[in-house]
């Protein structure tokens, strides 16, 4: 805004950067004349400090605000994130020696390309917005680096909460908020819905108001009053809220600095907010005001005001809804093209019993594997968008084994239910945490409480690991069965437990190749394991908190985790630095998952919102709110064209990535959501949690006949058909064994995991 870029300019002007002044009012179009005559406002003026004054508290408050987006640590090599800056997309760690850090802005570059040097990519843009602001946070680069400043990584929490001194008369805010109350209950039916969402960040803000400027009994009382009137799903928030009764309780409160350090989305129509404005002008209600004006965020867009039910599917994140802005950046949602190789025709056996039918058979199959790869999907990404690893000839192998039994998969739908198969994991004393199946199904990992991983072989075929390195030298490496020989037989055995971890271990994954597996735990860290000896190679450490979750890329070689310290990070198997790190959202990333074509990286927060990264650039390029509670599940369908997602509130949410909307309402579970897959095809989608029980969806009916026209997209009009019941397809209970995770065999097997619990 004009009043913050006076500021900016005089500071320049007082700091002799006449050249970087000039720039700026070039790109502000501001002339000359303009700025020597602009009279500062008072809210400039202390944003500058006063002139001649204390430089400390204004310079420094407005640089530290300029550089909250990103800080750059100046003089070492590394670049940090501001962790709980919203707006911040991403920031890449360059190792030291590599390139060093570039000013933010620079575009990042490409992860390297497998087994090539660590040389991560750069500072990438952030904040989606005007050139201009990315001069300007060049601009607070070039200061920290030239005028001594110190940028800290976390908003400073007194320049956060200064904010809360301009403050009325404490006696008069129960009337102020009884006033608006009354005016939005007697407006409308139509504006009163989207006025209403207007009373939550109204109530915290003036709560912490009364806090901050230490009137106690006053805000305790506006508490009891008003709380009650808050939709159900922000009681755990308020909860936290009711602690908070000093002002010394305020600083270093996580929840507090959020809903200080991100405005408060809210969409209303332009009428609603003209309503909104008149009447708060009429009523010289300028507490209220102030604090729609300082602290909120209203997206306004024009058309009919939303309705009570479409407002309450979007709405329930700890910052509001997404600004419909967020969801404007192109996806490439569609598939890579499939590498072309030869399939080997089937055995003469076993296709010897229809002779009429052999040539038929061999023909289609041939076909159906070349035109896949012929046939390039126009909403993919171009093949080398991101550095993918080369198929190793053991890779095409599997794929053509693969194919076989993709041939002979079941074709699932409301007729033909698949079969379930149950993995129990009793007397499971050491506390089941986490669990994950190869894609050939082959192999089970449970990671556990004690901070053991246990890998089981669910085939006859038994676990070995390789021989010592005295008798491999033994081995005619020549012969044909070298990869047999290499095998101790004596070491053979149906578990295998890794021990490593020093805590909880809450997330594993396998390696689409079978040969790796990772584990991530409560110490920080992320393992990867081998599966041919059975040890640790490598342990990530990047996350300084727990990390709740750990993906594999599906071409391998990348993975993803996510953790308390709110951020995600991609990782490369061959890098001991992170790529690239997610940050944005506002509470712990609870789950990753990667998109089927490895472009992107979807997670799941405790701050009840899902976003969608783009692993080339770490820009955030979808956000979506609708869930009332953390975010535990997440499922790509297999096409890439949509998102399904399951929370702590029992519903599933299922989206189009392409238009970033909201597309369908699963509601039918009674507890959080653990597991959600879709079938091979895409035809089911099976969801498993707490409550003991595998629900089958029909995902074609689900996504058939969208309204994704340009004025859903634009306004966000979501029409939610309450169709849950004709959606599914069926409920399969557990005697008490909760669903931990959901795997689809090649062939359309489901698979399903949980420990039994006795209570």
């Amino acid at each position: 805004d004009r009043q913050t870029l006076v500021a900016v300019l005089q500071f320049l002007r007082r700091s002799n950067l006449r050249e970087s002044e000039e720039i700026l009012r070039r790109e502000a179009r501001l002339l000359g004349d303009d700025l020597g005559a602009a009279a500062l406002s008072p809210a400039a003026t202390g944003l500058l400090g006063a002139p001649g004054g204390d430089a400390d508290s204004g310079g420094e408050a407005l640089l530290s605000r300029v550089t909250a987006a990103a800080s750059i640590a100046v003089g070492g090599s590394v670049a940090t994130v501001a962790s709980s800056s919203p707006g911040v997309a991403a920031v890449a760690a360059v190792p030291p020696g590599k390139g060093g850090a570039r000013g933010v802005g620079a575009r990042g570059r490409r992860p390297a390309p497998p087994g090539g040097t660590p040389g991560g990519p750069c500072a990438s843009r952030s904040l989606g917005g005007s050139p201009l602001f990315y001069k300007l946070l060049l601009y607070a680069n070039a200061f920290a680096v030239g005028g001594g400043i110190v940028v800290e990584d976390q908003p400073d929490v007194s320049a956060v909460l200064s904010a809360y001194n301009q403050q009325g008369d404490p006696t008069l805010y129960e009337e102020y908020y009884s006033g608006l109350k009354h005016f939005i209950e007697c407006s409308l039916d139509c504006h009163r819905a989207e006025l209403s969402q207007l009373f939550y960040p109204l109530f915290v803000h003036m709560y912490l108001e009364l806090v901050y400027n230490q009137h106690e009994s006053e805000a305790k009382s506006f508490f009891e009053r008003f709380h009650g009137d808050q939709e159900c799903y922000y009681q755990d928030d308020l909860r936290v809220l009711s602690s908070l009764t000093k002002k010394e309780h305020m600083k270093g409160n996580e929840t507090m600095l959020d809903f200080r350090t991100s405005k408060f989305v809210l969409r209303i129509s332009r009428d609603s907010y003209q309503l909104l404005k008149r009447h708060l002008q009429e009523k010289q209600n300028n507490q209220i005001w102030n604090i729609v004006q300082e602290h909120l965020y209203i997206d306004i867009f024009d058309g009919m005001p939303r309705s009570k039910q479409q407002i309450d599917a979007m709405v329930g994140s700890l910052a509001g809804e997404a600004k419909r802005e967020a969801n404007k950046a192109k996806v490439f949602f569609g598939l890579l093209k499939e590498p072309e190789f030869d399939v080997p025709l089937d055995d003469e056996d076993e296709e010897g019993e229809n002779e009429e039918g052999k040539p038929k058979k061999k023909k289609p199959k041939k076909d159906s594997v070349g035109s896949k790869s012929k046939k390039q999907d126009p909403n993919a990404p171009p093949q080398n968008r991101i550095p993918l690893p080369e198929l190793k000839d053991s890779d095409k192998l599997d794929k053509v084994m693969n194919m076989k039994e993709a041939a002979r998969r079941v074709r699932l739908g409301p007729e033909c239910l698949p079969s379930i198969c149950f993995y129990t994991f009793l007397n499971a004393y050491q506390g089941l945490t986490a669990v994950d199946i190869t894609d050939d199904s082959s192999m089970i990992v449970g990671g556990f409480a004690d901070s053991t991983v246990r890998v089981w072989s669910v085939t006859p075929k038994k676990l070995r690991s390789v021989k010592t390195a005295a008798d491999l030298s033994l081995i005619d490496k020549e012969s044909d069965d070298v990869l047999e020989r290499i095998m101790d037989e004596k070491t053979a055995s149906e578990l295998k437990i890794l021990y490593g971890h020093s805590g909880p271990v809450y997330g594993t994954s396998f390696s689409p190749d079978r040969n790796y597996l990772l584990s991530c735990s409560e110490d920080g860290t992320v393992r990867l394991w081998s599966l041919q000896t059975f040890t640790c190679l490598v342990g990530y450490k990047g996350h300084n908190y727990p990390v709740w979750d750990t993906q594999f890329s599906p071409y391998g070689y990348y993975f993803v985790s996510g953790g308390h310290d709110r951020v995600a990070r991609l990782w490369a198997t061959d890098h001991y630095q992170p790529l690239r790190i997610f940050a944005g959202h506002l509470a712990d990333v609870t789950c990753t998952r990667f998109h089927p074509n490895s472009n992107y990286i979807a997670t799941g927060s405790a701050d009840r919102t899902v976003r969608l990264w783009d692993v080339l650039n770490g820009n955030c390029v979808r956000i979506f709110t609708g869930h009332k509670g953390p975010i535990h599940s997440l499922a790509f369908s297999p096409n890439g064209r949509f998102l399904a997602t399951g929370a702590t509130d029992g519903r599933v949410l299922l989206w189009d990535i392409g238009h970033g909307l909201m597309v369908g309402e699963l509601k039918g579970h009674t507890d959080t959501i653990y597991a959600l897959r879709f079938s091979r095809d895409g035809e089911i989608l099976a969801s498993g949690s707490m409550d003991n029980t595998v629900r089958l969806w029909d995902a074609v009916k689900a996504f058939e006949d969208l309204e994704t026209d340009d004025f859903t997209t634009a306004t966000g009009h979501i029409n939610l058909p309450e169709n849950s019941q004709d959606l599914l397809l069926g409920t399969y209970m557990t005697k008490s064994t909760p669903v931990v995770h959901l795997h689809f065999t090649r062939r359309n097997l489901l698979l399903a995991a949980g420990a039994y619990s006795s209570q």
